[in-house]
């Protein structure tokens, strides 16, 4: 198994996973960022150029996405799919902390982070990011592309779509399905479907109006 890696994009979130990739064995190449940072170091680990030498790095390492996301994901999307167009294979990440049932699926690309558990029959898609302390029940399913933020709950058999954000300390009530391209606020209670796209905070969580 191929256990070299490179990290796109150089900042605060890739911090956090250069700590899970070491913890879980990866041998990291370097980071790839913007033109101004490169040859600059994140915790020890050089920036070797721009995402425009991503080919030279397909036959060599898998890939990760460092790129973090709250409300605007268009960038790790684009990020995501120019690795996929040039051939290019993701790393699935697991913290060494990390609690995941061996009757869970975890995606291409996708990070999970410290101390979070993943309960049995959980599905989770590409390129997500499940983050320290998050708890994912029975039976949940998140879609490609979604950020479950520090301390969130999703309870058993919810289902959430693609590119959505679940802020810090957020609960999701069991059974709830939420569509695409949603953020959920900090400290926000779910306890109903979304079927609309948009921000949604407070307990129970509302839609912001624009």
């Amino acid at each position: 198994m191929n256990r070299n890696l490179v990290l796109v994009g150089g900042g605060g979130h890739c911090k956090s996973v250069i700590d899970v990739a070491e913890s879980s064995g990866y041998n990291i190449l370097g980071i790839l960022d913007i033109p101004g940072n490169v040859e600059k170091s994140v915790c020890g680990v050089k920036i070797i150029g721009t995402d425009e030498k991503t080919s030279e790095y397909i036959n060599k390492a898998l890939f990760v996405i460092t790129v973090g996301n709250t409300t605007d994901n268009s960038l790790r999307l684009k990020l995501y799919h120019n690795i996929k167009s040039l051939g290019g294979k993701f790393a699935t990440i697991i913290a060494s902390t990390a609690y995941v049932s061996k009757y869970a699926e975890i995606g291409d690309g996708t990070v999970v982070l410290h101390q979070t558990c993943i309960n049995a029959g959980g599905k989770i898609g590409n390129n997500c990011i499940i983050n320290t302390f998050a708890d994912i029940e029975h039976d949940v399913q998140i879609g490609n592309h979604t950020h479950i933020s520090t301390g969130a709950i999703v309870n058993g058999s919810c289902i959430i779509g693609e590119s959505v954000f679940i802020g810090s300390q957020s609960t999701i009530k069991q059974g709830v399905c939420i569509t695409k391209d949603v953020t959920v606020g900090a400290s926000s209670f779910v306890n109903h479907d979304i079927n609309e796209s948009g921000i949604y905070v407070g307990i129970p969580a509302r839609k912001l109006l624009t």
